[in-house]
């Protein structure tokens, strides 16, 4: 963000059902940093239309989509990125001089924290869950090459219809299941939810796997992330998808990619 705004300072936003801080703080940061005329405020709607209406008139730059809106607004845009194909959820969508293109960055996320931790894709997994972000990670988990996994949903007809598109297992509940890789991808063990203080996995197959996944963010270490460290096994973090998804955003939005150590500062300023 330049020093002073000005008639050609480009506008990034977000749209949320309960808009929060980090994306705000975290993009303000690096446009700062990188002396960008870039300015970005988030926002909420009661009528999405109308909001992407507006993205598109005004010429808004990028705008980041969260719950509730990721599906609804797939008919409001152009073209459909095969990140954001794949799954039918969208959560960036750019401006290029009225035309929409929408991305899901949660996917590239996924995708790129698999690769940089060096999960073998022989490794066997099970995953659970079964909403948008579930089907982000199995769709990524496919596309990179694990073949052998099994989807745990309680809801069996969400739950089948993800592993079935995939050729994956499925099962409701964790039970004895065994696997290399855990995911987890529900809300167990977010901070303020009813099973906060829950394991998505039991402590025997978090001992047993050999790297643990999950994507809630809040806090930065759930429960499981815990009780895996605890137990010595690698560990990936929701914070990290977290930062990912962001920085994939900031891409997409400016042209430009800042380094890790810049990356890290701003992760920082938008957490504190």
């Amino acid at each position: 963000m330049s020093a002073q705004i000005t008639k050609d300072t480009r506008l990034c936003m977000s749209l949320a059902a309960r808009p929060g801080n980090f994306g705000t703080r975290f993009h303000n940061y690096l446009y700062r940093a990188l002396d960008l005329d870039f300015v970005y405020k988030a926002f909420t709607t009661q009528d999405l239309p109308a909001a992407i209406g507006g993205v598109r008139a005004l010429g808004i730059r990028g705008c980041a989509i969260s719950m509730p809106f990721k599906e609804d607004v797939i008919a409001l845009v152009d073209e459909l990125d095969p990140s954001a194909a794949a799954i039918r959820s969208v959560n960036t969508i750019v401006n290029d001089d009225g035309h929409l293109h929408a991305y899901n960055t949660d996917y590239l996320a996924l995708r790129e924290l698999l690769t940089l931790h060096r999960v073998p894709t022989d490794s066997v997994f099970a995953l659970r869950g079964s909403g948008g972000m579930a089907k982000a990670a199995v769709t990524a988990l496919s596309d990179a090459g694990y073949r052998n996994g099994t989807v745990v949903a309680r809801n069996e007809e969400a739950g089948r219809d993800l592993a079935d598109a995939h050729g994956y297992a499925w099962r409701s509940e964790p039970g004895e299941l065994r696997a290399d890789l855990l995911v987890n991808v529900t809300p167990i063990g977010m901070t303020g939810g009813p099973e906060a203080e829950d394991l998505a996995f039991p402590a025997e197959a978090v001992a047993a796997a050999e790297t643990v996944f999950d994507v809630v963010a809040l806090p930065v270490e759930t429960p499981l992330i815990r009780t895996a460290r605890a137990a010595g096994r690698k560990v990936i973090t929701g914070d990290e998808v977290l930062v990912r998804q962001a920085l994939e955003q900031f891409v997409l939005y400016t042209g430009v990619r800042p380094d890790g150590e810049l990356v890290a500062e701003a992760a920082g300023f938008a957490r504190s």
